[in-house]
């Protein structure tokens, strides 16, 4: 199948639908204007992207999901393998080694000389050269001093490369390390000594720095140093190590969980309170390793000159330490834009021959120009010069500066199909010869456009009495909504969903979930608005509820996606929150009350008999009785914040929980406590993956989404309510636009009825409209630039209330054993909306492959207590579910036939499967 790429590319508007007959719409254009002055809601400008779609290119740049435009200073060179983890230049100079995850590489080595990509190892279309256990570390490979050997880290140690006369590898060699316990290695930042004899590793998983005998692969020695060491350099006779994780934690002292290990970690928002670095005196073996505090997550360590530079990417600086006494003698604020003072990152950094300093800031997308004098002389902040989509490193090579970025131009991997997924993830390399100071200084502003950074972004109320509207100018101010909802769904696209809406910007040959699977999303965009030009940002669930939770996918789940071993979902890992806090910690900040529905928990307990079929049973009881659930189920999380509000019966993430019984839990609870101001909720039957078939998953979380609105909107509360729908990421299907385009709602007597809305929004817009509705604070730089939804809102309010749709696909497809109260038999398709998928038996030339199929889903754990979103490989988990949709008959966009699940292109892809 082959599925044009289309962009409607259009003026700035707003577009009301009118009542539809059969499949057609009537559309009038309402001036945007107008909309603005009828909310009674003006903000500054802080993005000019109007009706922008992700992938366009503008007068300003390319535009990308995370509210930012790409136009990066000097020569870029497009990695069209997957993102680009970290890398480093070989002695010559001569070419660059990068580890690549999400792609078709793990490792790429570029030819610096020609500008081109020399080598790719370890993707499925190579076959004469594989890295073993595929995988790459957290930190960049590292070569010999002489440059006859690359050695790249992975979970369980190093793989060692013979590097040719031409730069390339050959003779992939594994040097394994132990584990201990269930601690694996995770091998990470890496030095050689001067004669190349001893590679001294940071072994990430085990608090310890060994050395490696380079010719044998051998252990020689071993030392402990802090939490999660990272970066290592060596300065004379001395080793300076990051320790991401800080000191180990005292007796008493507030902890949370980083991959076993406890660290110190705030009791509010189980962020981490330490961060050191680690001194080893390799001429005195006996010698205690030494300890320097500097900030939050130090990450990178350059040595130059006699100072050691450590990027403190948590709070926002580098730390400067003198190797000769080893001591920091200054922190250099890496924080150019005032409104903000976190949510940089700074993440890497080099010193020119002429005393520039170069910091990397990753999640600005820029990098950072010092003058530096030497490590007690005050640096001077030049400007910025803006790169591609989140820098990781820096060097350079002769008078050429070169940036690692990430994630390159976005997910615009070309393919076959015209259509996108958020795995088609790019990285690149950007060169350029530094600039003069009034350059710099151009390029700065420039920067500052890019990321939306305007003077009185964050306003906040001055204490003067101001007429209450639905979202606010300045934070603190009186909204007229007092009841905010966010629910989070699970991994959908735009058109997987609603692309089978004319009046929207969608591609119905894409469709998967349409009308008669999901009537209660279409019921509610007929009635409460269509957006579609609406970005998740992240590229899976491990990012997207950090972006959702935290405004921010932080640097250490960023710098993770080649080794999700040591942390997928980081609900239980210190080192994914900022300390800045989260949602729900900024509203309690401000006395607002908060109740949590599963969302951003790590663990679940229920009893052995609460199967899916007994569950969906026990759900229908609930709701004809009224009496509590027969079972017992225990959700929780790890964050103490977090867990004082949560309704613990409410289940988190297990797709043998239908989200008929989550509703009726969470009903239960609204009916005898009323809401708070901020209720999160987590229906994630839409991932699929459960017992009952896609479509049935994807029915029963329809379902219950517009039961909950049908609750609220008969409640009294539904007069100053606000419910948001969003998908936690958009992974798990494509979309003709961008594989980030999703689908959300935004369901109020406040908001626009009946509209088709094409700005750009995105979940960082999201998050801020809510902070600004209940007066929160912005948690970083992203969301204190981001622009709230005020053209979602008016001031006159409809206080219509929505009545829920009945299911038209039956919530029991595909069981292999009926529930013990009967099978459920949905209401009547809308014959004028495409069939919905229902099981059936597959073709008899596909019987074979579905059977093998079926083999590999009884492997992935996506249910019970211990589910993981995301465990499947999103390769296979996608082609399964688009075959079950099409009952067997029709091969992936852009494919010929029905794969197995080892024939699909890209099982190489990242997920918890793979690194765990």
């Amino acid at each position: 199948m082959q599925v044009t790429r289309r962009r409607r590319v259009q003026k700035e508007h707003i577009v009301v639908l009118g009542r539809r007959v059969g499949r057609r719409a009537t559309l009038v254009t309402a001036c945007v204007t107008a909309v603005a002055v009828a909310t009674g809601t003006a903000f500054a400008s802080t993005r000019q992207f109007g009706s922008e779609q992700v992938g366009q290119q503008t007068s300003h740049g390319e535009v990308i999901s995370s509210d930012q435009y790409l136009s990066p200073y000097g020569t870029r060179l497009v990695i069209n393998d997957g993102k680009l983890m970290a890398s480093r230049v070989s002695p010559d100079g001569t070419h660059l080694a990068a580890a690549v995850a999400d792609g078709d590489a793990s490792l790429v080595v570029v030819n610096l000389k020609t500008g081109q990509v020399q080598q790719r190892i370890g993707s499925a279309s190579v076959d004469d050269l594989r890295i073993p256990n595929d995988g790459v570390g957290q930190e960049a490979p590292v070569y010999s001093p002489d440059g006859t050997q690359l050695w790249l880290g992975q979970a369980d140690g190093y793989t060692r490369f013979t590097v040719q006369a031409d730069g390339s590898l050959a003779n992939p060699v594994a040097v394994r390390i132990a584990a201990q316990g269930t601690q694996q290695a995770l091998g990470s930042g890496a030095v050689f000594s001067a004669d190349g004899s001893t590679l001294y590793s940071a072994i990430n998983g085990q608090n310890r720095v060994v050395a490696i005998n380079a010719a044998t692969g051998a252990v020689e020695q071993s030392w402990t140093v802090g939490n999660a060491p990272r970066g290592i350099v060596q300065v004379g006779q001395k080793l300076y190590v990051t320790n991401e994780g800080g000191r180990a934690a005292q007796p008493g002292e507030s902890t949370l969980n980083s991959y076993g290990t406890q660290v110190p970690a705030s009791p509010v928002t189980g962020a981490t309170t330490t961060g050191t670095v680690s001194v080893i005196d390799l001429a005195d073996s006996s010698a205690a390793v030494g300890s320097i505090d500097v900030g939050l997550h130090p990450t990178a360590v350059y040595a130059k000159d006699g100072a050691v530079f450590v990027t403190d990417t948590a709070s926002n600086q580098v730390s400067v330490i003198d190797a000769r006494r080893d001591k920091v003698v200054q922190t250099i604020a890496t924080q150019p834009w005032p409104e903000a003072q976190v949510g940089y990152e700074p993440d890497a950094v080099t010193l020119t021959d002429d005393g520039h300093l170069l910091v990397t800031l990753g999640r600005a997308n820029a990098v950072a120009v010092y003058r530096y004098g030497g490590p007690q002389d005050p640096v001077s902040y030049v400007g910025l010069l803006p790169t591609d989509y989140f820098p990781t490193e820096i060097t350079t090579v002769g008078g050429q500066v070169v940036v690692s970025n990430t994630r390159g131009i976005d997910a615009l991997r070309p393919d076959a199909t015209g259509a996108h997924n958020t795995h088609d993830t790019t990285s690149s390399l950007t060169t350029f010869t530094l600039p003069s100071d009034r350059v710099i200084r151009d390029q700065t502003a420039k920067v500052f456009k890019e990321n939306g950074w305007t003077n009185d972004s964050v306003k906040l109320a001055n204490g003067h009495r101001a007429k209450p509207v639905p979202v606010p100018t300045r934070i603190g101010d009186p909204s007229t909504i007092k009841h905010v909802f966010l629910i989070v769904k699970e991994n959908r696209t735009y058109d997987q969903v609603f692309g089978d809406l004319p009046q929207g910007n969608g591609d119905p040959a894409l469709t998967q979930f349409g009308e008669n699977v999901t009537p209660n999303q279409h019921a509610l965009a007929q009635q409460f608005g269509l957006y579609d030009n609406t970005y998740d940002v992240g590229t899976n669930s491990a990012e997207g509820h950090n972006w959702l939770m935290q405004a921010d996918d932080p640097e250490y789940t960023e710098s993770s996606a080649g080794e999700y071993l040591r942390s997928y979902d980081t609900e239980d890992d210190a080192l994914g929150h900022q300390a800045s806090g989260f949602l729900w910690t900024g509203a309690q900040a401000v006395g607002q009350s908060v109740r949590d529905f599963g969302e951003f928990h790590q663990f679940l307990t229920k009893p052995a008999d609460a199967s899916w079929q007994n569950l969906y049973c026990d759900a229908k009881t609930m709701d004809t009785t009224g009496q509590p659930s027969a079972y017992t189920l225990a959700s929780s999380s790890p964050i103490p914040s977090l867990n004082s509000v949560s309704v613990s019966a409410f289940p988190k993430f297990d797709l043998s929980v239908p989200d008929q019984y989550r509703y009726e839990i969470w009903k239960q609870d609204f009916e005898k406590n009323g809401p708070s101001a901020l209720n999160m909720l987590w229906l994630s039957s839409d991932h699929t993956g459960g017992p009952a078939s896609p479509a049935a998953q994807v029915a029963d979380n329809d379902l219950a989404t517009g039961k909950i609105v049908d609750e609220i909107s008969h409640s009294p509360y539904w007069k100053d309510s606000a419910i948001f729908v969003v998908e936690d990421d958009s992974q798990a299907g494509l979309d003709h636009v961008d594989g980030h385009r999703a689908p959300i709602q935004i369901i109020s007597p406040w908001a626009h009825h009946g509209v088709v809305d094409d700005h750009y929004y995105s979940q960082i817009t999201m998050v801020r409209t809510i902070e600004q509705i209940l007066g929160i604070h912005p948690m970083n730089q992203k969301d204190a630039a981001a622009t709230p939804m005020g053209t979602a809102f008016t001031d006159k309010p409809d206080y219509t209330p929505f009545t829920a749709v009945p299911n038209r696909t039956s919530l029991t497809d595909g069981l292999s054993t009926p529930p013990p109260c009967g099978v459920d038999v949905p209401a009547a398709q809308d014959r004028h909306a495409s069939p919905a998928p229902r099981t059936s038996a597959p073709p008899a030339a596909e019987q074979a492959v579905a059977a093998q199929w079926a083999a590999w889903q009884s492997l992935q754990h996506l249910t019970g207590p211990n589910a993981i979103p995301d465990y499947a490989n999103p390769a296979q988990m996608n082609h399964l579910v688009w075959y079950e949709t099409h009952n067997w008959a029709t091969p992936y966009p852009g494919e010929t036939k029905i794969y197995s699940p080892s024939q699909v292109p890209g099982a190489y892809l990242p997920s918890s499967e793979t690194d765990g």
